[in-house]
């Protein structure tokens, strides 16, 4: 599917969101060009064979779903940058500053780990 869907989404969602939004999605892009974007789930969505990647506007934060795997794998990241996280997501606040490498390093790490469904 075209790019078009995630701006879409972004688009829909909160004004005063859609700049961290926008962001977040500009920097998946960056880490991953040949994959196909969509909405799966309801979410933005990056593919490639699997799905990679997925992030959503919730109320209160940005959520970023790579799978469990890269939860486990970046825990300590999240533990020291103070993100919360569950077993397959972490919570990106929308007050203060936007983890951006370490949302560029996950998504890498989903691509050449090919694990999240």
């Amino acid at each position: 599917m075209e790019k078009m869907v995630i701006d879409d989404y972004i688009a829909g969602c909160d004004s005063s969101r859609q700049p961290q939004l926008e962001k977040v999605c500009e920097t998946i892009r960056k880490a991953l060009p040949q994959s196909t974007e969509c909405i799966s789930w309801g979410m933005p969505t990056w593919r490639d064979r699997h799905n990679l990647i997925h992030m959503a506007a919730q109320k209160n934060h940005i959520g970023i779903y790579p799978g469990p795997d890269a939860i486990v794998h970046f825990a300590s990241t999240f533990d020291e940058l103070g993100l919360r996280y569950s077993k397959g997501a972490v919570q990106i606040s929308y007050d203060g500053k936007l983890p951006l490498r370490l949302i560029r390093s996950m998504a890498l790490w989903c691509r050449k780990n090919q694990e999240s469904e």
